[in-house]
């Protein structure tokens, strides 16, 4: 009994030092977490309350994916940003179904051993790499394509040059020029 009550007594202070604060989350909090749809959900939320998409392509085998995932869509500024902003849109380029995208049928024609989506490399225009970024505007049209893994402070600007609709207005190097951003 005498060496259980020091074992008691360290888990106690323990747990007393892990118990969860309210400060606000540092750019390194890794517990943000975004609300992630399927491509058929945006597009129906998005024809109530008009967002951008942005749409994830990724594959089950993609490293620099699962890196995209864990440093920048878990980051709390951009987890944020995308649930407060944006409809996110996770998409296997090697899923199988059906996807019906402004009136056209899409499928995966199965075609070799890692075959991609029909919906991926019309979006893409055949030039499939992974990670990549599909945004589309308020009207589900395709407004760019973003290849490769981004860091957080990267993909912020794009967030906001996007959803906040300046493309509309100007272009991108030039708002770069005046932005502020959180990192």
């Amino acid at each position: 009994m005498k060496t259980l009550t020091p074992l008691l007594l360290l888990a106690t202070l323990c747990l007393g030092l892990t118990q969860p604060t309210t400060a606000a989350p540092s750019a390194a909090d890794t517990t943000a977490a975004v609300r992630w749809y399927t491509i058929e959900e945006a597009l129906v939320l998005n024809a109530a309350q008009p967002r951008i998409i942005l749409m994830d392509v990724y594959t089950d085998w993609c490293g620099w994916c699962k890196v995209l995932d864990r440093k920048t869509f878990s980051n709390p500024v951009i987890a944020r940003f995308l649930n407060e902003r944006c409809y996110p849109v996770k998409f296997n380029a090697e899923q199988t179904g059906t996807v019906t995208y402004m009136g056209t049928e899409f499928r995966n024609q199965g075609m070799g051993g890692r075959s991609a989506h029909d919906f991926v490399i019309a979006l893409t225009q055949g030039k499939l790499s992974y990670p990549t970024m599909v945004f589309f505007d308020a009207e589900n049209k395709p407004l760019t394509v973003v290849p490769g893994f981004m860091e957080p402070k990267d993909l912020e600007p794009i967030l906001v040059f996007l959803a906040g609709g300046h493309y509309k207005n100007g272009d991108y190097d030039t708002f770069l020029k005046t932005f502020k951003g959180s990192f």
